[in-house]
């Protein structure tokens, strides 16, 4: 409220038309009031006025007090207020179809979506190329959609908040322990009590951290700046000595007038403000200054011709090169209200409008200047940043933390200062570095490397295990190597979404010195043809080979105890060879393979991994035809099966390395 409703209150209206026809003597004065933009004093006046009359003949008239009264409830951001009147308006047909309208937009405030989409669907059957209404229906449908959430958690920053409104919050350049906000609290400069909001005029004021990093009480700012007009929504020069701010004023029967001033920084005091001029006419109002970071511009808000609608945001060059006014344009700027400018850097513009789809009254957008600085794209910053009350007036301080206003959960329309803060996220990718034994690899290194920059690496600890933090949406690979076992390489995406995540992974090395079973390869039944379902384990192979441009590897197949011992040997040459043969056609360098077959001279040794698998076979057992025949028939035949296998070992690592 306060110089938010005070800057709107400068601005011509469209139901004036309205305060023109069908009125009484007492309801003159509401108009008046209303025209001057006291719509606090308004709405007592048309209360006054509704409950006296109760004729029927008197019903055109009700109604179009009722339009009024809800004018002026919304205006002061009494949605369940206004929604209440706008409903009366058209109960006793006291309106057009412009009550359908306001009806629409305080439900909507209300976070009544359905209700308010049949209000603007009313409306629009009367005006049915009304963007504000066309815009509106899309923000009801963005209301209710799922999805809208952000990862900001925010609450009510009791430390700056008083028992009347408080909003706009700055922080001071290069100070995250020092911050400017306005309020219109009792303990405000001057008696006066505005016509447009019922409460006092705005000051300025202003709260540090103590030692402890705590914020201490507000208090108003030192110097000349605070008086009885209504101060507020402050900005600053990059070097934090000049201070911008709104002031707004009024005399007696007159429109509330906007203006910008500024005031220099002397001694720890803030000196007598002079008025900033813009556009050297007095008709046309200024306010909520926004200094962009790096000080060449001033974003400001103002009603001035030549804009899309309602209020814009224009800006001028603060070296005066170009002193005249700019309007920013369509990405921006809507039919309906864009206010509270706020330059984050030189590409990213945060403001607040009810004009693009958003979730009710104001809301808070970022827009982003493309890389060629001819294009914004605006972006709504969602939930729980934005309500479908009036949200408005955002500041960073140190990365994706900060403060921003909004009259959310208050009926009195009162605007509260809000802190926002982003965690940090939880994805994570860890896993565990073992031989293609299962035993784990200690002191192994783990290498990440991502398409966003990463670059980091981790030593295993003594159980294989290793852990990185990683980042949403980015494409990564890692390698594991150790002495004494070959190098392996993985590819993964992190998923896109902002949210926590765990990500596992498996390093399994093949060693240097000791025979290495291939899994899952498979033959026809007593022949060495390859079946399709070996294709990945043999993928795999080359994969191995790739990382390992100067190993050379020896194949060698193995059968079971059952048939000739020369038919088994021949059998698993053969099969052997059906492995180089498939590497070979897959591009892989002949001179790096061998192939060999063992038939059944080589009975397995049970290892870890196969115990776990067969727990019926101790660990260091030889499958060998003395012990299989003392076993029961089922066994007999896991042994043969484990018998039955292509493994491969290393034969050389310095292939045309020298």
């Amino acid at each position: 409220m306060g110089s938010r409703r005070g800057f709107v209150a400068a601005i011509l209206i469209i139901s004036l038309i309205l305060f023109c026809c069908c009125t009484t003597p007492k309801s003159v004065e509401g108009d008046t009031a209303y025209s001057n933009g006291e719509y606090f004093e308004a709405q007592k006046i048309y209360r006054k006025v509704y409950d006296s009359l109760k004729k029927k003949d008197e019903r055109k008239l009700k109604g179009e007090t009722a339009y009024k009264l809800g004018l002026c409830y919304y205006k002061l951001g009494m949605s369940a207020r206004a929604s209440s009147a706008f409903r009366n308006a058209i109960r006793y047909d006291g309106e057009d179809s412009t009550a359908y309208y306001y009806l629409g937009k305080t439900l909507q405030m209300e976070g009544k979506y359905d209700e308010a989409t049949k209000a603007f669907l009313s409306y629009l059957e009367y005006n049915p190329d009304d963007k504000r209404a066309i815009e509106a229906v899309k923000g009801c449908k963005t209301g209710k959609q799922k999805g809208m959430e952000s990862r900001y958690k925010v609450q009510a920053f009791k430390t700056f908040n008083s028992t009347r409104s408080d909003y706009a919050p700055m922080y001071a350049p290069g100070d995250n322990d020092k911050i400017y906000f306005t309020s219109s609290s009792e303990k405000s400069t001057g008696d006066f009590r505005s016509g447009v909001t019922g409460q006092k005029g705005g000051d300025i004021y202003v709260s540090r951290k103590n030692e402890h990093g705590e914020w201490m009480a507000p208090t108003p700012v030192e110097g000349e700046v605070n008086t009885g007009a209504d101060e507020g929504v402050v900005s600053f020069s990059p070097d934090g000595r000049t201070m911008y701010f709104s002031r707004s004023s009024q005399t007696a029967n007159s429109n509330t007038t906007v203006e910008i001033f500024t005031s220099r920084l002397e001694d720890a005091t803030w000196s007598e403000p002079e008025k900033l001029e813009i556009f050297g006419d007095s008709l046309f109002s200024a306010g909520h200054p926004a200094v962009s970071a790096d000080g060449r511009f001033l974003y400001f808000v103002s009603d001035r011709p030549g804009g899309f609608g309602g209020l814009d945001i224009w800006r001028i060059k603060l070296d005066g090169r170009e002193p005249y006014p700019v309007n920013m344009g369509p990405q921006i700027n809507t039919p309906g209200n864009e206010m509270f400018p706020y330059s984050r850097n030189d590409s990213l513009l945060y403001f607040a409008s009810d004009g693009h789809p958003g979730f009710g009254g104001l809301d808070i957008f970022m827009a982003n200047l493309n890389s060629t600085g001819d294009y914004w794209s605006v972006e709504n910053l969602g939930k729980p940043i934005n309500s479908s009350a009036d949200d408005f007036g955002i500041t960073f301080g140190a990365g994706e933390n900060g403060f921003f206003s909004s009259n959310r959960n208050d009926t009195r329309g009162y605007d509260n200062i809000y802190s926002f803060t982003l965690p940090d996220l939880n994805v994570t990718i860890s896993g565990y570095v073992t031989d293609r034994e299962g035993e784990p690899v200690g002191g192994a290194i783990v290498r990440i490397v991502g398409d966003n920059g990463i670059n980091r690496k981790e030593i295993t600890r003594n159980d294989g295990g290793f852990d990185f933090k990683i980042d949403p949406g980015v494409r990564y690979v890692m390698k594991a190597g150790a002495d004494g076992y070959l190098n392996m390489r993985q590819e993964f995406a992190s998923d896109p979404e902002e949210e926590d995540a765990a990500y596992d992974v498996e390093f399994r090395l093949a060693a240097i010195n000791k025979p290495q079973v291939i899994e899952n390869i498979f033959y026809d039944f007593d022949k060495a043809i390859l079946r399709p379902e070996s294709r990945d384990a043999l993928e795999e192979i080359i994969a191995m080979l790739e990382e390992n441009p100067h190993v050379t590897i020896e194949f060698g197949a193995h059968t079971d105890r059952k048939g000739a011992e020369s038919y088994n040997l021949n059998l698993s040459e053969r099969r052997a060879k059906s492995v180089v043969d498939y590497l070979v056609m897959a591009g892989v360098e002949p001179s790096r393979l061998s192939y060999k077959g063992y038939g059944e001279s080589e009975p397995k040794k049970v290892t870890r991994r196969i115990h776990t698998l067969y727990p019926q076979f101790e660990i260091g057992v030889v499958l060998d035809e003395d012990f299989i025949s003392g076993l029961e028939p089922e066994d007999q035949e896991a042994a043969d099966q484990i018998n039955r296998r292509t493994e491969f070992r290393i034969m050389s690592v310095d292939f045309n390395l020298f």
